[in-house]
């Protein structure tokens, strides 16, 4: 059995505005960078980084349809991602094998200035354990063992992490890095408006989820995102499905064997996604796994249901649209510009059925090429073909021993 990993909360300063890359990197390379090599030198073990990422612009609108602030989320979230894969990828960190660092972006639901305006109950209702985007005393309580704390030696920063352990109510080992510089100018007017805007409440994504990577985060983070809140009168439950290409359809892949089984894939892609849409109880009783076995396209299955009216579907696919054209019940799709065209393909398909469209919700595709001498190693990091073929580079040696 695998040593278990270690687990780290790296608290980042509310994000600069305007949020352009640009500002991004100023403001939150060198804690990233300080962070990511603190933990790869400080253990032998795998590392979990769960990074709170305070979002001032979903403040108090945790529960609003999700379109309205899609946009700039994922511009800053994506973001983020690219300087964690830019920092390991400068200072060769793993972060693609279960060996290396997990790296996890939660969003949390902070004002820029001031206190919290409201104070939350003593026991918080169980929607409020929905992420991955979350209130800051949702953070602050949950049941998760953090080995030690990061903060960031700003004033923001500062402020951040004295509201964070006063709403945790126990002692926490924390540690303060430097912080770069956080650029707060005028914003622009918010054009965005909620006219017609959905709240959805079941939600697809698809691929193969080979060898788990940044890129595959980003996505699914997206993908979780647009799934708004329930009200709490609502009985109707809430459902994420995850197509996740069966082994057949993989057999011509490159360096096909290295290739994760189908339920190794599966568990991966679990162990991300709850890590970011569940902040309970890891060993809570409530959460029921039924996997499911039937004749047909998407009849294997594996449904994880939570005690707040969410069931994520894991659902095996045997061609491009998966339960999108089988399940009427789906209304929004996330995918990567790059697969922009199998979401038209969708959509076609349900046109002929007679259902509406889904409303499709764009990922963007990471790159480095504005930064010098690292695009080809930053891509290597992305890249599932790569990764089995490094995979079978190492493994040589001792195939030969």
């Amino acid at each position: 059995m695998p040593p278990p990993a270690t687990r780290a909360l790296l608290l980042l300063p509310p994000a600069p505005s305007p949020a352009s890359y640009a500002s991004l990197k100023a403001a939150y390379n060198p804690p990233l960078f300080t962070v990511l090599k603190n933990l790869s030198l400080s253990s032998t073990r795998p590392a979990v980084l769960d990074i709170a990422l305070p979002v001032p612009a979903l403040y108090g609108k945790l529960h609003a349809p999700r379109r309205t602030l899609y946009a700039a989320t994922q511009q800053l979230v994506a973001s983020v991602y690219k300087l964690i894969c830019i920092a390991a990828t400068r200072q060769a960190i793993d972060t693609e094998d279960a060996e290396g660092i997990d790296a996890r972006v939660v969003l949390v639901a902070y004002p820029r200035n001031g206190p919290l305006t409201h104070v939350p109950a003593d026991s918080s209702p169980e929607l409020e354990l929905q992420g991955p985007a979350i209130e800051l005393h949702t953070l602050s309580r949950a049941p998760r063992p953090w080995h030690s704390i990061y903060s960031v030696e700003s004033e923001e920063g500062e402020r951040f992490l004295q509201t964070f352990l006063s709403l945790s109510g126990s002692p926490r080992n924390v540690s303060r890095v430097r912080g770069g510089i956080v650029h707060v100018g005028r914003s622009g007017p918010d054009t965005a408006t909620a006219e017609n805007a959905v709240n959805h409440a079941s939600v697809a994504v698809g691929g193969t989820f080979d060898h788990l990577h940044i890129g595959h985060k980003l996505l699914l983070t997206m993908f979780a995102f647009v799934l708004g809140r329930r009200q709490p009168s609502e009985q109707t439950p809430s459902t994420l499905t995850v197509g996740i290409t069966g082994d057949a359809l993989l057999k011509n892949k490159k360096f096909a064997e290295h290739l994760e089984s189908w339920k190794r894939r599966q568990e991966a892609t679990h162990a991300f996604l709850s890590s970011i849409i569940y902040f309970g109880s890891s060993d809570d009783a409530r959460v029921h796994v039924q996997e499911f076995t039937e004749p047909g396209p998407n009849g294997h299955a594996v449904h994880v249901s939570y005690p707040f009216g969410l069931t994520i579907k894991y659902v095996e696919i045997w061609d491009p649209f998966g339960p999108t054209i089988t399940d009427k019940n789906i209304t929004a799709l996330a995918l990567s510009l790059e697969t922009r065209g199998g979401g038209a393909a969708v959509n076609d398909k349900r046109k002929e059925q007679g259902w509406a469209p889904l409303e499709v919700f764009e990922v963007d595709v990471l790159d480095a090429s504005e930064e010098h001498g690292i695009d080809e190693s930053f891509q290597s990091k992305l890249s599932s073909t790569e990764i089995r073929r490094r995979r079978g580079e190492r493994l040589k040696p001792s195939a030969k021993a």
